[in-house]
């Protein structure tokens, strides 16, 4: 669909384009998907040593769904308590979801940014942005409880639709 959100071009993310990863020293030759290869994923996978890396040459970042499912794989064997394997901390490697930031247009982040007043430099690209408010929202504290108590209450409630009733003008 030619005008679909979220990606540029037609088809989205990663349409037409290969997988941004090298797997011992070659470039992947898989279509890429529309997930995407972040610094902080680059971190997680190079501690549990494996053998891939981002093509420097790439343009962009968006991976293969191969690499997406191994990257996943890799990333949900968790570590328990009390187990010492290399040191790590296990409530970090449990407790961590990631959120994909670059799936977010441009004009969305700018937006994160300037409601949260984070100073940046001018003149920005996506990917610098997405460096900043990725480090930004992972120090934001929530609340778990009170977080699903109230998207609970939204559901039942039909909150999460958009309110197409134009007689009251507050929402």
């Amino acid at each position: 669909a030619a005008g679909s959100a979220g990606g540029g071009c037609a088809g989205g993310p990663g349409a037409g384009q290969l997988c941004c990863l090298r797997e011992e020293g070659e470039r992947c030759g898989r279509a890429a998907g529309n997930a995407s290869f972040s610094k902080r994923i680059q971190k997680s996978i190079s501690q549990k040593k494996v053998k891939i890396e981002l093509d420097k040459s790439a343009r962009h970042l968006y991976i293969c769904d191969f690499h997406k499912n191994l990257i996943q794989s890799v990333r949900n064997r968790r570590k328990r308590k009390g187990s010492d394997d290399d040191g790590d901390s296990p409530v970090q490697d449990i407790d961590t979801p990631e959120v994909d930031l670059y799936q977010l247009q441009v004009n969305t982040l700018r937006r994160y940014k300037r409601h949260f007043k984070l100073q940046t430099r001018p003149g920005l690209n996506k990917a610098q942005l997405v460096e900043i408010i990725g480090c930004h929202f992972r120090t934001i504290p929530v609340n778990e409880k009170d977080t699903l108590t109230y998207f609970i209450y939204s559901v039942k409630n039909d909150k999460n639709k958009p309110d197409l009733k134009m007689d009251s003008g507050v929402h």
